[in-house]
């Protein structure tokens, strides 16, 4: 029956869909190669297509289940609960602080930009929205990578809103960061206030392009007219 649905009936549902070529295109594509920022995760070769049906149809799964899934060594098994997650965050109206603590509590897990970015914002930006957003600043202070680009992505629950002070705060905190999915993240946000708020996005990047990594530049930039980026690039702004 739907109503008992578990861990194991998850993981047979996505192995119909798993396939060898894909599986090795993916295991580049998201660096698991020995010394890469994934190095050891392990892909069955399904597709983001293929999840979110399984997802859907199975969405009275319990949260004790979900986190079966979570600490799976394979990483499409980690993003269904991830979006198992994000729908009962959005769906069930009495479960939003065990969802979230749940997110929080195995950030370890969530590890890879994917992951991030299709949960960050939809369960840990959403539930802070009117609450005090201290662990953002902490996670981006973390020495774990991932913790650092959830609390970045976090983010764009509030820049979808038009808020964009906590964004910008900890863009300033990350503009030293070492790596770079995290200065990509970082411009990535700096280019979605931009789209809704240029003045905003374009008074930071005037106080620090100069030190900014180039790479968070040029994804900030990414829709300015050329004559404008190629004056960023040239600190000439």
């Amino acid at each position: 029956m739907r109503d008992r649905i578990n861990a194991e009936i998850i993981s047979k549902e996505l192995k119909v869909f798993s396939n060898k070529d894909k599986a090795k295109i993916l295991q580049g594509f998201f660096k698991t190669g020995p010394g890469e920022y994934a190095a050891g995760d392990i892909f069955i070769g399904v597709k983001v297509p293929e999840i979110r049906p399984v997802v859907n149809r199975n969405l009275s799964i319990s949260l004790r289940e979900v986190r079966i899934l979570l600490v799976s060594a394979i990483h499409e098994e980690r993003l269904a609960a991830l979006l198992f997650l994000v729908a009962k965050f959005e769906k069930e109206l009495n479960n939003k602080d065990e969802i979230y603590n749940l997110y929080i509590q195995n950030t370890k897990y969530i590890n890879n930009w994917d992951l991030v970015d299709s949960s960050a914002h939809r369960i840990v930006g959403a539930y802070l929205l009117n609450k005090d957003k201290d662990i953002l600043y902490k996670l981006a202070s973390s020495d774990l990578l991932w913790e650092r680009r959830i609390a970045i992505i976090s983010t764009f629950y509030y820049i979808k809103n038009n808020v964009f002070r906590d964004a910008l705060k900890i863009s300033e905190q990350l503009l030293n960061d070492e790596h770079d999915l995290i200065h990509k993240a970082v411009g990535w946000m700096l280019r979605e206030i931009g789209k809704r708020n240029l003045s905003s996005e374009e008074k930071f990047l005037k106080d620090y392009c100069k030190i900014m990594p180039r790479t968070m530049l040029r994804y900030a930039i990414e829709r300015f007219p050329i004559n404008k980026r190629i004056a960023y690039l040239k600190g000439a702004i």
